[in-house]
């Protein structure tokens, strides 16, 4: 197994340290701040000392690829981008606090998703369709490493889907302006340039987004163990527990606990770190 540091530089000392307690081969400069120790052994001691340096790790079978997966499934909001954008259209009306105490709750899995979604939107009713594109045009960034993980992607021949609990306005956007192969997600009723409060269709949540995530892989006929999934709240576990890989990205705990890896340092060009590209 190859066994991946990655979050910031280490000095030699902290690296020989690693190739001890993973009893290892040596190690190896992958990027700015990544190294692989390859060999290495499974370590209690390993996790101690990645949080006592402030960096992640992973233990990857060194045979795999970027090229080896078919898809990669991404969770939107505060994972492929910075924001939660249901909470930054509260914003315009002055209600962010209790719209993102809401949304903070659901995340941790406290509260339905649905329900919680629900409430939000009713909270909205009124509100000028322009502030939604005024939350795209001036608050939405994208997550660090994002740009690059998905140039990656394409070039070794991966689908991308980005599937969210939040709206279509900016699931297109991004759609159109990345290059995403599949979007899902839900769609606010507007009328007469107005937010009513409502959400039109089958609300996209955690069940919502396991399903699309399956009907994507079945429709490109891959494997389980060709998908990888990102996210990082309560509402991505059912997505993240039908890939093969899953990743939690600066997650909520419940989520860490679950997914096979947890990016807490790193960007999401991280993933570029645990496997070879072929281009």
């Amino acid at each position: 197994m190859n066994l991946i540091l990655h979050g910031k530089e280490l000095s030699e000392e902290t690296l020989e340290k690693f190739v001890m307690v993973a009893n290892a081969n040596a190690f190896e400069r992958i990027g700015e701040q990544a190294y692989r120790l390859r060999g290495a052994k499974n370590s209690p001691e390993i996790p101690i000392l990645c949080a006592e340096s402030g960096i992640d790790f992973a233990q990857v079978d060194e045979s795999l690829k970027l090229s080896d997966f078919g898809l990669v499934v991404m969770d939107m909001d505060s994972t492929l981008i910075t924001i939660e954008c249901i909470d930054e259209i509260a914003d315009m009306l002055g209600i962010k606090p209790a719209v993102a105490a809401i949304t903070e709750s659901a995340m941790r899995g406290e509260i339905d998703f649905s329900e919680s979604l629900k409430r939000r939107v009713g909270l909205l009713e009124g509100l000028e369709e322009s502030a939604l594109a005024r939350v795209y045009e001036e608050r939405l960034r994208l997550s660090p490493g994002a740009e690059k993980m998905l140039d990656a992607l394409k070039a070794n021949g991966v689908k991308t889907l980005l599937v969210s609990g939040g709206f279509t306005f900016f699931t297109d956007r991004l759609k159109g302006r990345l290059g995403l192969d599949y979007t899902a997600s839900n769609t606010l009723e507007i009328i007469d340039g107005k937010l009513t409060g409502k959400v039109l269709g089958k609300i996209v949540d955690a069940q919502g987004k396991a399903d699309w995530l399956n009907s994507v892989r079945e429709k490109l006929a891959l494997s389980r163990e060709a998908v990888i999934a990102i996210g990082d709240g309560a509402n991505d576990l059912k997505m993240l527990h039908e890939a093969g890989i899953s990743i939690a990205y600066h997650a909520k705990p419940v989520v860490r606990e679950k997914a096979t890896y947890a990016f807490n340092h790193v960007g999401l060009d991280g993933l570029l770190n645990l496997f070879g590209a072929d281009v």
